[in-house]
């Protein structure tokens, strides 16, 4: 199945074509907005992955397309992709010795019908407490650039792990859910 992926994100490019998906990237341009104050993670990265989708299915008018958004939920606010090396210290101060929420929003999209399904799926990480060295190390590495939290599973990042859902999710897209969506809307796979 040729899937037109709407995020410039190189891990889900990675993940999907390890899963063996045929992919060609279409990155949305859709701007991640700042939400101001708490609100509802499930509802925001589920509405986000449909604009981005939506955006890519306009522009090209037919193929499947999938989008996705990840972020991270503290005490109801959200940890979106940090600005500079002072948010993401700001960021991982927060989380550590904590739960944390890790949310996927995805959306598949028929261009040609303007059929389209969505679901968000939730992965929990436990972010462990770092020693003053520790997190200098971590915000000097600059592994935490363009990712939700300030961290990411995927680098063998020592200060975090998944304690339950699912691994690729924290990375960035659910796999599992993905298949599911896919068989269980097979109208939304087909190309006819």
């Amino acid at each position: 199945m040729r899937l037109i992926l709407a995020s410039a994100s190189p891990r889900r490019r990675q993940l999907l074509t390890e899963a063996g998906y045929s992919i060609e990237v279409d990155p949305s341009g859709v701007e991640e907005l700042e939400p101001e104050g708490p609100v509802d993670a499930a509802a925001y990265v589920a509405e986000l992955a449909w604009r981005k989708a939506h955006a890519v299915a306009l522009r090209r008018g037919s193929g499947l397309i999938l989008a996705a958004d990840t972020t991270c939920t503290l005490d109801g606010n959200l940890l979106n992709k940090p600005v500079d090396r002072q948010d993401a210290e700001r960021m991982i101060r927060a989380q550590e010795g904590r739960e944390v929420a890790i949310l996927t929003g995805l959306c598949l999209y028929r261009a040609e019908r303007h059929e389209w399904v969505g679901a968000v799926e939730t992965s929990v990480v436990h972010v462990r407490a770092m020693t003053d060295d520790e997190r200098i190390a971590h915000l000097d590495s600059g592994q935490w650039e363009g990712k939700a939290g300030a961290y990411g599973v995927q680098d063998n990042d020592p200060i975090v792990s998944v304690t339950s859902g699912s691994w690729s999710n924290v990375v960035g897209l659910p796999l599992e859910r993905l298949e599911q969506l896919i068989c269980q809307y097979p109208s939304i796979g087909n190309h006819h």
